[in-house]
C-alpha cells in the first residue's frame, strides 16, 4: 500500500522529530517550548507543503501558496547550521504570505548530541537548496534566509558563491576551505534575521577561562569562574565587577590562542604522517560548547551586550517604527555550568574545529554594553561580519530585542558593503521571533513579535524594483 505525499511528509516529520528527542536525552538545554509549539501547528490551508529529496542526508519540505502571485516567483531558501528547520517559521509564515518557501535540513547531526561541524559540507549541503530553487519553474530569483547559526552559514555561503575561493583561501583564514566549495551556484538576497556573530563567534564567547587542564573539564580556577558567587554570580541575575570582567575576558583570549595554537601544532603534526591519524584526530575543548545555555557573562550580566551604538528603526507593537538607540529588553539567564560535562565541549576533529570554530582574538579582547572589540571576524569565514563585505546583492538585517544575539545585527550591517541594505529591530521579539512574555513589564506590551517581524520581511521582500520586477 503506497503512502499519499502528504501523510508520507508528516511520516518524514515525525520521524526526524524523534529522531532529534532521542539524540537530545540527556543534555542540559533543547529549543524553548514555543519552537516545538510552532511544530505542532496544523497546516495553514492556505498553503500546501511538498516533500523534497535534495541531496545525500539533505531533505527538504518546499512551501507554496496555494493561490500564485507576484511573489511567488521568489524563493526563499531557509537551513541552519545544525538545527532542524523543515518547519522553522519562516517556512510558513514567509509561504502564508505569498513567497515560495524551501525549507531544508543539511548532513549535520541534529539534536545535541554531537557538534562535529564541517563548515564546508554545510555550504556544499546548502548549495543543493539553491540549485534546485535556480532550477524550479517560475522562480525567478532566490533569497537565503539565515536565523541563529544559519546566519553564519548562509553568510559564509554566499560570500563564497560571489567571490569564489578567495572568499575562504586567503591568508587571513586560520584554516583555508575545501576547493569543493568552487562555483557554488550564489543568491540574489540574503536575510540575516537574529544572525548570530558566527560559529566561530560564538564557541569565542562561550568559551570558560577557568579551565586549566585541557585534558579535562574539572581542573579550574575559582578565580575565573562566572559560576562562582565569589565573583558576583546570582542565578537571578549577575552583576560582576569591571574587574572580573576584564580578568574574564582576558582570559578567554588567552585560553583561546593556546587552544587555536594547539590545534595548529597538531595539524602540522598530522600533515606529517605522525599523528594519532593519517588523516585526523580527535579535538574536545571543555567548557566551549556554542550554544545559548553556554554563552557566558552577557547572558547573566544584563548591562553587557544592552544596547546598540547608533540609532536603528525600531518595530514597535502598534504598528510604528522609531529611530533610536536600541535597548535590549532581556532579563538574564543563569545558564549552567557546563564544563565538567563532556556535553559542554566541543567535541570534534582538528580539522572540524579549525574548519569551524577556530578565531584570532589579541591582546584587547573585550565586549561591553555595546561592543565587541579585538576579534579578527575575518579569519575564520563562519563569521556573519567577516562575510559581509564579500556580499553585493541586497541585506537585510535584524535584531529581536528579547535576546543578546540582537547586537550582532549591528556589527553585521555596519560591515556589509551592498548598495541595498536595510537594518531593523523587533521590540520584545525573543531569539525564534516569539514575543518574549518574561521581558514583559504588563501583558501584551510588545504584542505579536512574530507577525511584526515576518510583515516587516514581507514589506522588504516585496517592495516593487528590489527582487520583483527587477531587473535580471
Amino acid at each position: 500500500m503506497k503512502l499519499s505525499r502528504v501523510r508520507l511528509l508528516l511520516v518524514v516529520f515525525a520521524g526526524m522529530f524523534l529522531l532529534t528527542c532521542m539524540e537530545s536525552v540527556a543534555q542540559p538545554q533543547g529549543p524553548p517550548p514555543e519552537f516545538f509549539r510552532e511544530l505542532q501547528k496544523p497546516l495553514d490551508p492556505s498553503i500546501k507543503a511538498t516533500f523534497i529529496p535534495l541531496g545525500p542526508g539533505v531533505p527538504g519540505v518546499l512551501y507554496q501558496p496555494i493561490a500564485l502571485g507576484d511573489k511567488t516567483q521568489v524563493g526563499v531558501f531557509v537551513m541552519h547550521a545544525e538545527g532542524d528547520y523543515l518547519r522553522f517559521s519562516a517556512c510558513t509564515e514567509l509561504s502564508k504570505r505569498g513567497y515560495t518557501v524551501l525549507c531544508a535540513n543539511n548532513t549535520a547531526p541534529k539534536g545535541l548530541a554531537s557538534l562535529d561541524l564541517n563548515l564546508d559540507r554545510l555550504l556544499l549541503d546548502a548549495s543543493y537548496g539553491v540549485a534546485y530553487l535556480r532550477k524550479m519553474p517560475g522562480i525567478k530569483k532566490v533569497v537565503l534566509f539565515g536565523h541563529s547559526g544559519g546566519g553564519a552559514m548562509m553568510s559564509a555561503y554566499q560570500n563564497v558563491a560571489e567571490n569564489g575561493l578567495k572568499a575562504c583561501q586567503g591568508p587571513e583564514k586560520i584554516y583555508k576551505c575545501s576547493d569543493a566549495l568552487a562555483k557554488l551556484p550564489a543568491a540574489d538576497g540574503i536575510m540575516l534575521v537574529d544572525s548570530n556573530w558566527g560559529l566561530a563567534g560564538m564557541t569565542l564567547f562561550s568559551l570558560d577561562p577557568s579551565v586549566t587542564d585541557e585534558s579535562n573539564g574539572h581542573s579550574r580556577n575559582p578565580d575565573l569562574d562566572l559560576f562562582n558567587p565569589k565573583n558576583g554570580f546570582n542565578p537571578s541575575g549577575s552583576t560582576y565587577s569591571n574587574d572580573f570582567i576584564h580578568r574574564f575576558q582576558s582570559g578567554v583570549n588567552k585560553r583561546n590562542n593556546l587552544i587555536v595554537k594547539s590545534a595548529l601544532d597538531r595539524l602540522a603534526v598530522i600533515n606529517a604522517g605522525k599523528g594519532l591519524y593519517s588523516d585526523d584526530e580527535p579535538f574536545v575543548v571543555p567548557g566551549g560548547i556554542l550554544f545559548g545555555f553556554n554563552n557566558k557573562l552577557f547572558a547573566q550580566d544584563v548591562r553587557l551586550m544592552s544596547h546598540t551604538k547608533e540609532a536603528w528603526p525600531l518595530l514597535h507593537a502598534d504598528g510604528s517604527t522609531t529611530t533610536e538607540i536600541v535597548h535590549s529588553v532581556r532579563v538574564p539567564e543563569a545558564g549552567i555550568d557546563m564544563t565538567p560535562k563532556l556535553s559542554g565541549a566541543v567535541r570534534g576533529t582538528v580539522r572540524t574545529y579549525l574548519t569551524t570554530f577556530a578565531i584570532r582574538t589579541s591582546d584587547d579582547y573585550s565586549f561591553n554594553e555595546d561592543s565587541v572589540h579585538g576579534v579578527d571576524w575575518s579569519s575564520n569565514y563562519s563569521c556573519p561580519v567577516g562575510n559581509a563585505p564579500g556580499i553585493t546583492v541586497p541585506f537585510l538585517a535584524m535584531g529581536m530585542t528579547g535576546h543578546w544575539e540582537y547586537l550582532a545585527a549591528e556589527d553585521i550591517y555596519e560591515a556589509a558593503v551592498s548598495s541595498d541594505k536595510t537594518l531593523a529591530f523587533v521590540e520584545g521579539a525573543s531569539h525564534i521571533y516569539t514575543t518574549c512574555k518574561q521581558c514583559e513589564k504588563k501583558p501584551g506590551q510588545y504584542g505579536d513579535t512574530l507577525k511584526t517581524t515576518y510583515d516587516y520581511i514581507d514589506g522588504w521582500l516585496g517592495k516593487k524594483g528590489r527582487f520583483i520586477g527587477a531587473s535580471k
